[in-house]
């Protein structure tokens, strides 16, 4: 299973982008219902990607970007590791006709998979999700 972490960076920064006070990470992680501390962790990568902006010592942060100009492509690169998707076990049996060939026979789907995924999160803006957000009230 893949890991939230994107879908979290996504509502924080939807929370955010439509509330024009500053909001604490206790207020986010309510909303998101986790604790302060995840929140401050990815708030602390989407700062280090530029999307958000901080000043020490001063609750609350803000976008760098208008949310039409931030993409879950940007998003996602900022919080997931640097690693691809999908990745191959260890060492297969090179004895065994199919661990002898397994990777080199999954390489290509897994690249077209990776590049299918960041192609639909490059499509879609956090504007896109506030506005699906609004229209679901």
């Amino acid at each position: 299973m893949i890991n939230s972490r994107l879908a979290v960076s996504v509502h924080i920064l939807a929370l955010i982008a439509t509330h024009p006070e500053q909001l604490s990470s206790e207020y986010i992680a309510g909303s998101v219902n986790t604790n302060p501390v995840v929140i401050r962790r990815l708030t602390g990568l989407l700062r280090q990607a530029g999307l958000l902006q901080t000043v020490a010592g001063k609750t609350g942060a803000t976008l760098t970007k208008d949310p039409a100009a931030i993409t879950l492509l940007m998003i996602y690169r900022a919080v997931e590791p640097k690693e691809t998707l999908f990745s191959m076990h260890e060492q297969p049996n090179p004895a065994c006709p199919v661990g002898r060939n397994i990777q080199s026979t999954l390489d290509d789907t897994f690249v077209r998979a990776q590049q299918a995924l960041e192609a639909e999160l490059e499509a879609e803006t956090l504007s896109d999700v506030i506005h699906r957000l609004a229209s679901a009230r």
